[in-house]
């Protein structure tokens, strides 16, 4: 499906808005150098419509014979450049009113505002990146660490591309073959053998389920583990919210309870991001505003992803404590035997018998915190994941690949029941469709405006 592109000259301010030390407006179109020589003079006159790609000049933005600012403009020149498209980038000084003069003056010389993601739209409408290369752009981005940062840089670099392009030579092969054998029989064609196309169809089965099984890994990495830091009052929940986070993000007092609300921190843990919520004391109460703290820890403990059950090692287990292990037995959890520091008084052999992971630690000196980070590590997966073997990286990605795994099932159950190849071609022909739905080969505009809409404008 051919998708519609605006042929209009864009301008953005391309790096963040504030104070800094430099300021890029980018324009990108077929007249974007032309209008570039409109604000922009050179120290030696020179037009940069006379400048080859890749190329630079010292001047100065000029808009009504008055000296915006100092600027360096580079001139990229199609098909060579981000967009595939002819672009000037107008280096200034960092700041808001410089910065937004500038793209003022360049908007006043015939260019129009860029949408949100509009130059990498441009680079994917025209051939530059497909769709899943586009998308790592914005994760690339919106890294919160090194792990997810390494994983969006080999998509954009093609690792996912690769992986599924193989699939899809494969899936297109067979079905050139199966249709010129079917449709051509009089012809000197290879025959197609019901026990061929069966191998060939578990084959990819198998490799787009392979696909399909790095998708909650790359969730993991990419936006982090929605974790809950439970336990009874007093127990150092957020005195551990506090270690986790590097600074005193909760209130910590001898007074059990002090903790109401649900208190939350985006943190990361040896390279593991982790959605950190720290909750009210579990315990019984008859304090209102308590218990509906209490009530809110409870449900957000169904639904998170990884548990810090926090214990109190100078006290013995008590009611509330064994309503905690019981409550989050099917969830993931690393129990944290707290305040290593004091005698301990606790049965740490009823908690070891019933959760998997048991650490000792003092949150308040640190002591022990390294086992933990060692432990959130294992669980996230991050020590042995490989960003260069290509992963799934959002739910689009994911549910096209679903698709195309099912419509290859369907091609194999046809197979099965003796059905005519024409069923088996139709069904293959699906998932060859999503197959390239994934990559952007074929895509609704929809689809495609969905894509760009989490974008920030100057990408």
């Amino acid at each position: 499906m051919e998708l519609n592109m605006n042929n209009k000259t864009i301008a953005a301010i391309s790096t963040a808005q504030g104070e800094g030390g430099i300021g890029v407006i980018r324009i990108s179109g077929e007249n974007a150098i032309q209008i570039a020589d409109k604000v922009f003079k050179s120290v030696n006159n020179k037009k940069l419509c006379d400048l080859k790609g890749y190329s630079a000049a010292f001047g100065h933005i000029v808009k009504d014979e008055e000296t915006i600012d100092e600027c360096v403009a580079t001139v990229f020149r199609a098909p060579r450049s981000y967009t595939g498209e002819d672009v000037a980038e107008l280096s200034c000084h960092g700041g808001l009113f410089v910065t937004r003069e500038v793209l003022r003056a360049v908007l006043d010389s015939g260019a129009v505002s860029a949408q949100a993601g509009e130059f990498t739209k441009r680079a994917f409408l025209n051939g530059k990146i497909d769709l899943t290369e586009a998308e790592a752009v914005i994760d690339i981005i919106s890294a919160k660490s090194k792990t997810a940062a390494r994983a969006a840089l080999s998509a954009k670099k093609g690792a996912l591309w690769n992986r599924i392009e193989k699939i899809k030579n494969k899936l297109v092969t067979t079905a050139a073959h199966l249709s010129a054998w079917v449709d051509y029989p009089e012809e000197d064609i290879e025959d197609v053998t019901e026990v061929e196309l069966s191998a060939i169809f578990c084959e990819v089965s198998e490799e787009i389920n392979s696909l399909l099984k790095t998708y909650d890994k790359g969730q993991t990495i990419k936006e982090g583990i929605d974790t809950v830091i439970a336990g009874k009052p007093n127990a150092g929940k957020s005195t551990l919210m506090n270690l986790l986070s590097g600074h005193n993000r909760s209130i910590v007092t001898e007074i059990p309870g002090t903790t109401r609300d649900i208190v939350e921190e985006t943190v990361l843990v040896g390279d593991v991001v982790l959605r950190l919520s720290d909750t009210a004391g579990l315990r019984n109460t008859e304090d209102t505003v308590e218990k509906i703290g209490v009530d809110l820890a409870k449900n957000r403990l169904k639904n998170c992803g990884l548990v810090l059950a926090v214990f109190d090692s100078s006290k013995e287990l008590d009611e509330n404590d064994r309503q905690l292990i019981e409550d989050i037995k099917d969830v993931q959890t690393i129990a944290i035997i707290n305040k290593d520091d004091l005698d301990s008084n606790i049965d740490e052999q009823y908690i070891t018998d019933r959760i998997k992971r048991v650490i000792k630690l003092s949150a308040k000196t640190g002591e022990g915190f390294e086992q933990l980070e060692k432990m959130i590590v294992e669980i996230a997966g991050t020590d042995s994941f490989n960003p260069s073997e290509g992963i799934l990286a959002n739910e689009r990605q994911r549910q096209a690949a679903l698709n195309a795994k099912n419509s290859i099932d369907e091609a194999r159950e046809a197979l099965n029941m003796g059905m005519t190849f024409d069923a088996v071609e139709v069904a293959l022909e699906d998932a060859i469709a999503y197959i390239l739905e994934l990559t952007g080969e074929r895509v609704s505009e929809v689809v495609v405006d969905n894509v760009f809409h989490n974008f920030c404008v100057g990408k």
